[in-house]
């Protein structure tokens, strides 16, 4: 198998041979290098027979839930030397200076404090001379007052109806968050009040959320911290020109709009009341914003006793990553067995296979966190790495998955490391389906580790032609993750472990994880293509498939 952990990546960029010395010729990088040429030829069911004991020794708990790690291509040795890497690559000062409150979102000079969210009231980060969880919680009390009113019904619309549907306008963090965690909570929600989101500026996504509702019985809420993001604001003006149509004056806006967002002054010429803007901080990235006002849509579905409960989690495990050992740590184990497949085993993506019907949208959340934060091709210090830094995340809910892609799991040329997350408690009390769901779980981690051989299937009497059709080699590497049942406190934990596991492995391979330079250079050119297609021209300095695509468009719209 291809390994990536004795050579450089090949891109010949300046600095690069430097900083490869920086990580990979670390004594414990080399001490890892060394273990992994001893065991990467052993497989999960050589590791069982050797340790009987590892399925209870190689498993920790924290926040809630339960990690069942053994089942990894690992020794206990391995899972040593990769805690040694981690903290000698200066974690535990890293994680410490984020919790204060440093700048160590370096290439912004900013903090990095989504943790502050979850911080209860008499636990002050200072930052600047100030302490932010004092207005962490201002805003809180200012969404919980809100979501009160539009729940039980005080909040009216302009014709005085109460209000239905709330329908969140925002991209990217803005949206991918509260989606997910609406559909995880969906049994606490309150009946009486849809949430639907809007992210994509196709406009059939905005027709599809309001072709069935009554404007006078609807909520806008318009996620943009500068309230300038093109596609959320293009798709804020069809919501205002939708909900002014139906309801016959622009007065209707300041009852059917409310804003998250930084710029009041943008929000005011909008015309939403800047009474009803909820404020969030520079130091929250959008992927990490859920616990914010970017919650608002949350919050009013599940109402603010449940979304405390869910920020309580978050703490838990906030915790947990503060105080644990490492080697009993469940975000720096996640976060260091990702490196071991990524950076030895040349292990290139990761699965994320939820058993539970509700966290349906995790994986397209994780996608965000993992790729955005740690999809980086610098170093912290500016200089190209010489090692694969983030992995592709992808996945769908299990159940499903196994009639789908999990062919190419057990079969394919492809190795994947794979995160099965399950819960001991259905929220559903329909007879015998949690017990049904959960074996299909840890029937898939067992065929995963081991699967069957074409010895067994000769025992088990398969025509000897089927047999290597059949044949699974095993040997597939998981994480089994456990929690009692998908309430608002377990899923905080759960984000918050993905959270930290994506830091773990942004310190050990020395990268800003908190920007996001990459996705500016697409929107820039965007504005620009955007501007010329809107004057019916198309600038000589494209290359010529631009050119000509923007061409052939502008020839067939509609109206052209």
């Amino acid at each position: 198998m291809d390994n990536r952990f004795d050579r450089p990546r090949g891109d010949g960029a300046p600095g690069a041979e430097r900083d490869h010395r920086a990580l990979t010729e670390s004594v414990q990088w080399r001490a890892l290098a060394s273990h992994f040429r001893a065991v990467e030829g052993l497989t999960l069911r050589d590791l069982f027979d050797a340790d009987p004991d590892r399925g209870v020794a190689l498993a920790a708990e924290g926040g809630g839930l339960y990690l069942d790690y053994s089942k990894n291509r690992v020794t206990r040795e391995t899972v040593r030397l990769l805690v040694d890497l981690a903290r000698a690559r200066g974690l535990e000062a890293r994680r410490d200076a984020m919790f204060r409150g440093e700048r160590i979102n370096v290439t912004e000079d900013r903090p990095v404090l989504h943790v502050a969210l979850r911080a209860p009231k008499g636990v002050a980060i200072v930052v600047d001379g100030r302490d932010v969880v004092l207005d962490v919680h201002a805003v809180l009390e200012q969404m919980a007052e809100f979501a009160d009113r539009v729940r039980n019904g005080l909040w009216t619309g302009h014709t005085g109806k109460r209000i239905r549907t709330v329908i969140n306008i925002g991209i990217g963090g803005s949206y991918l968050g509260p989606e997910m965690a609406c559909r995880a909570l969906r049994t606490f929600a309150d009946p009486g009040i849809a949430v639907r989101f809007v992210a994509n500026i196709d406009g059939e996504a905005f027709r599809a959320a309001t072709a069935d509702l009554d404007p006078a019985e609807t909520l806008f809420i318009v996620c943009s911290k500068t309230f300038t993001t093109e596609e959320t604001m293009a798709n804020a003006r069809a919501a205002r020109q939708w909900c002014i149509a139906g309801l016959g004056t622009d007065a209707a806006v300041a009852s059917h709009f409310v804003a998250v967002s930084t710029n009041a002054a943008e929000v005011a010429r909008f015309g939403i009341d800047t009474a009803r803007m909820f404020v969030f901080w520079d130091w929250v990235g959008g992927r990490y914003s859920l616990g914010s006002a970017v919650g608002l849509s949350l919050m009013i579905a599940i109402g603010p006793a449940r979304f405390r409960e869910m920020l309580a989690g978050f703490r838990d495990m906030d915790e947990h990553f503060c105080a644990a050992p490492l080697e009993r740590n469940l975000p720096v184990l996640l976060g260091v067995l990702g490196i071991w497949y990524n950076n030895f085993f040349g292990m290139e993506t990761q699965a994320i296979l939820p058993y539970a019907h509700g966290l349906g949208r995790l994986p397209a959340y994780l996608e965000q966190l993992q790729m955005e934060s740690n999809g980086k091709h610098v170093d912290i210090a500016g200089r190209p790495v010489a090692y694969d830094t983030g992995p592709i995340v992808w996945g769908e809910p299990g159940v499903d998955a196994q009639h789908s892609f999990y062919q190419l799991l057990h079969q394919g040329t492809k190795a994947i490391p794979c995160d099965l997350i399950g819960f001991c408690r259905s929220q559903a009390d329909l007879p015998g389906h949690q017990d049904l769901l959960i074996a299909n779980l840890l029937a898939q981690a067992e065929a995963l580790a081991f699967g069957q051989s074409a010895a067994r299937l000769a025992e088990q009497g398969v025509p000897a032609a089927q047999i290597p059709y059949r044949v699974c080699e095993g040997n597939r590497p998981t994480n089994v993750i456990l929690g009692e049942s998908l309430s608002p406190r377990t899923l905080g934990a759960l984000v918050a472990l993905y959270e930290h596991a994506v830091f773990t492995q942004g310190v050990v391979w020395g990268i800003d994880s908190f920007d996001q330079w990459g996705v500016e250079l697409g929107k820039v050119l965007a504005r620009r293509i955007a501007t010329e297609i809107r004057g019916r021209a198309h600038e000589p300095a494209h290359d010529s498939s631009t050119r000509t695509l923007i061409g052939r468009y502008l020839a067939r719209r509609v109206g052209g």
